[in-house]
């Protein structure tokens, strides 16, 4: 058995026995030994890799809240109104205005040769543009006879033509919940939530965020995650299909595969026998780069989108309450279900009635079954205030906080949705802390993109696009927020004895950085270049 010690300037373990090393020895994957120089002659002859010799190392990154289809999602036009850059290096520029929308997806519907064909496109958010909303004239002047779907970048709402309306059989008379609608009556072409946006996704044949994986698919979305030093991530939202799982099997089998993926079952793809019996038998299949054994289950939609549930006063700008994606009387019935049979679940709630709702249930669940070390996650949990969190950390339960939102959404909260004085709670995690709350934090990505030291970044600034300073007491320190992303994220998983710190017995996970996160300025973090990754002791290049 060969062992293989890798050098660094400093290396930063999450390890509270020895938190500062220059060695990290390695050996079958994993780490064998963490100090100076002299581990080099501790466990036999061993090869010295100091390639990073001038680098900077961290337990690899956790993205504890993203969606492996982020690697197919650039197969379709982006709409939004940030610039991204795709698995493939091309840079794609925002557009500012719906006039901009329509233009590029002409552009597009151009270049298709089959009439059939649907235009499917994605990231586009109108919160960001003045005037009217998009409504179906808009995307007929595109096309009225192809179908057109135009998603939301927060996977939440839909935006159709006349054509895919009349294939779905929605019309005016149409008694559902989600179809918006004019002043007039008349259908907007908006689709708000899953039970319309689904049965549109079915008519055209693409699932958005939710449509099949396949290898090329998580091939590409492990060179994203590669590319800023993450080397576990979550595929939080999957249908556990036999095509997905044949994808996720094939792809992670691969050696060259740079990250390992912790899918999460959808609780509503299956009945509550069913779900827990599929996830139950998949626990039992897990490898070193593919774990399975987690539940995810959707409360609300998106703040933004106007879809979240708020508690009173509501949205600042008057708009309508969200939608409740589980009614709140079936809920505790399938929360208690999936804890019973010991499983883990993680709970999307953006509105903090979602959050004090969810909660609630799982309160009643662990008073009806006490079970030691669930760990049940609130995944986005954006508006929960000090009682809420109280009450999570009297639970047992952990938080995994979007702070990406502070910057990519904060001067709209601001102004728009929550209010100026709602708006300072945004993602609060010096709160969540400070109430004792195991805190990560994410991006989830595609929403906004995967890159932990820009979410660190947020966490610890909380600084808008306008140079805002949002809610300055929930600002967390750098080494805070290193932790929500290696080994806090990792305890959100229940990983933490595998991944997240640099310590023996755990898997040789690393990034590779120019510059200490902690030594840096809190405002350069965003700027380190990555410049490389280990995986079990295999390095992979940064690009």
């Amino acid at each position: 058995m060969s062992t293989t010690v890798f050098v660094a300037r400093r290396i930063v373990t999450m390890n509270c026995s020895i938190p500062l090393a220059t060695h990290l020895a390695v050996r079958d994957g994993r780490i064998i030994g963490v100090g100076d120089a002299s581990i080099a002659s501790q466990f036999g002859p061993a090869v010295i890799d100091d390639r990073f010799a001038d680098s900077v190392m961290t337990p690899g990154f956790v993205e504890g809240h993203g969606h492996a289809i982020d690697g197919q999602m650039w197969r379709a036009p982006y709409a939004g109104y940030y610039p991204r850059t795709a698995p493939d290096g091309a840079h794609h520029a925002g557009l500012r205005s719906i006039a901009a929308v329509t233009a590029d997806l002409r552009r597009h519907e151009a270049a298709l040769v089959d009439p059939a064909q649907p235009l499917i496109a994605w990231g586009f958010d109108p919160i960001y543009f003045d005037g009217p909303r998009m409504t179906v004239a808009d995307l007929d002047s595109v096309s009225a006879t192809r179908p057109i779907i135009v998603a939301h970048v927060s996977g939440h709402i839909y935006n159709v033509n006349s054509a895919v309306l009349e294939r779905c059989g929605f019309s005016r008379d149409s008694n559902i919940d989600g179809l918006l609608r004019d002043a007039a009556g008349n259908l907007t072409g908006e689709l708000q939530g899953p039970a319309v946006m689904g049965r549109a996704a079915r008519t055209v044949g693409d699932a958005g965020l939710l449509r099949a994986l396949d290898v090329p698919g998580l091939r590409a979305y492990g060179a994203i995650a590669r590319r800023v030093g993450v080397t576990t991530s979550t595929d939080l939202a999957n249908a556990l299909t036999e095509t997905n799982l044949t994808a996720l099997r094939g792809a992670t089998a691969e050696a060259d595969f740079p990250i390992r993926l912790v899918p999460a079952m959808r609780a509503r793809e299956y009945s509550l026998t069913d779900g827990i019996a599929l996830i139950s038998q998949l626990r039992s299949q897990s490898t070193d780069k593919l774990h399975f054994g987690m539940v995810k289950l959707v409360v609300d939609g998106s703040i933004q989108g106007f879809t979240a549930r708020l508690r009173w006063p509501g949205y600042h700008n008057g708009a309508a309450n969200g939608l409740w994606y589980v009614a709140p009387a079936e809920l505790g019935a399938i929360v208690e279900a999936y804890h019973r049979a010991g499983v883990q679940l993680h709970i999307h709630t953006n509105g903090d009635e979602a959050s004090e709702l969810a909660t609630e249930m799982v309160g009643r669940a662990i008073a009806a079954h006490p079970r030691p070390d669930h760990r049940h996650t609130l995944q986005h949990c954006q508006m929960a205030d000090e009682a809420i969190f109280r009450r999570m950390a009297a639970n047992g339960m952990c938080v995994n906080l979007f702070a990406n939102h502070i910057y990519y959404w904060g001067d709209q909260h601001a102004a728009i949705t929550m209010g100026p004085s709602r708006a300072q709670r945004l993602d609060a995690c010096a709160t969540a802390l400070a109430c004792g709350v195991p805190l990560a934090i994410h991006s989830d990505t595609p929403v906004t993109p995967v890159n932990p030291l820009f979410t660190m970044w947020c966490a610890v600034n909380r600084l808008t696009p306008s140079d805002r300073v949002l809610g300055p007491p929930e600002r967390i320190t750098q080494a805070q927020a290193l932790h929500a992303v290696t080994l806090g994220a990792a305890w959100t998983l229940k990983l933490d004895h595998k991944i997240g710190s640099l310590d023996i017995g755990k898997f040789a996970d690393c990034a590779v950085l120019a510059d200490d996160p902690l030594q840096v300025a809190p405002e350069a973090i965003k700027d380190i270049s990555v410049r490389g990754t280990i995986l079990g002791g295999q390095v992979f290049a940064a690009s």
